[in-house]
């Protein structure tokens, strides 16, 4: 039976780890400097932790671009907080091999198997807050379910008909949605809701292990003919339990 730690974070937010679900090989060493220290694999779970400052989904996002804007300034090397940012994306869109690879890549270990806690192979430490890992069970819903009217306003020119393939995380199911090559991923959220009774507030989007932002035209997203978009529909936005949908994103034809 797995065992759930809980434990204070930095920032003063509650956070809680199930261990039920996940599987660690043997922790392999790197050498640091004349040292070994302890690397687990990545571990493929989400960390689940309510902040002590209820947090919209917006103000979640503007904490998250403040902590990657800023982090290279003050300490480590720019390349792996990139390395970081990219792992950490990966992650969240469930792509763990993907993540893996790219902490491999830039020789970064994680002693604990998560990313709260890393290390270059020159042995400096580099702490990625829990509020850049996962979404708060406490995440406040905003008026009208959306950031701002901004995001979700009609383009004047909607570009060319296509049509994307979603995967549905609440029903393991696929649908075709008709948009526009100019609508925003918040636009396409909305149609997706109209069609499909999804709440637009509790869609993610993922593609290729990369969330989709709400502001992103669908032309700009790369996404090639045939292949999956993960919608991950995240029901603890909005509920006080500690349940939420979540398949792992695979592309398909």
């Amino acid at each position: 039976m797995g065992a759930c730690v809980c434990r204070m974070n930095p920032d003063n937010e509650t956070m809680s780890v199930s261990s039920a679900s996940a599987s660690r090989p043997a922790s392999a060493g790197i050498p640091m400097g004349g040292a070994t220290r302890k690397n687990r694999p990545l571990c493929h779970e989400t960390i689940k932790w309510r902040s002590d400052v209820p947090l919209t989904e917006g103000q979640l996002r503007s904490k998250r671009d403040e902590f990657w804007d800023t982090a290279p300034a003050f300490d480590g090397r720019k390349e792996i907080w990139d390395a970081l940012r990219a792992a950490t994306n990966a992650a969240e869109g469930l792509d763990f091999q993907m993540a893996q690879a790219i902490l491999d890549g830039a020789n970064v270990s994680v002693p604990n198997g998560y990313l709260t806690e890393c290390y270059d192979e020159l042995g400096t430490q580099y702490k990625v807050p829990i509020y850049c890992l996962s979404y708060p069970i406490n995440i406040v819903k905003e008026e009208n379910g959306r950031d701002s009217p901004a995001e979700y306003s009609e383009p004047v020119d909607g570009g060319t008909e296509l049509i994307l393939k979603l995967r549905i995380s609440s029903t393991m199911s696929d649908i075709k949605l008709p948009v526009y090559s100019k609508d925003t991923v918040g636009q396409c959220k909305k149609k997706l809701q109209a069609t499909e009774g999804v709440d637009a507030c509790c869609q993610r989007w993922f593609y290729s292990g990369k969330l989709l932002g709400d502001k992103v035209p669908i032309d700009e997203c790369s996404i090639h003919q045939g292949y999956v978009v993960q919608v991950i529909v995240n029901t603890e936005h909005y509920n006080h339990d500690n349940s939420t949908s979540i398949v792992h994103m695979s592309l398909g034809s």
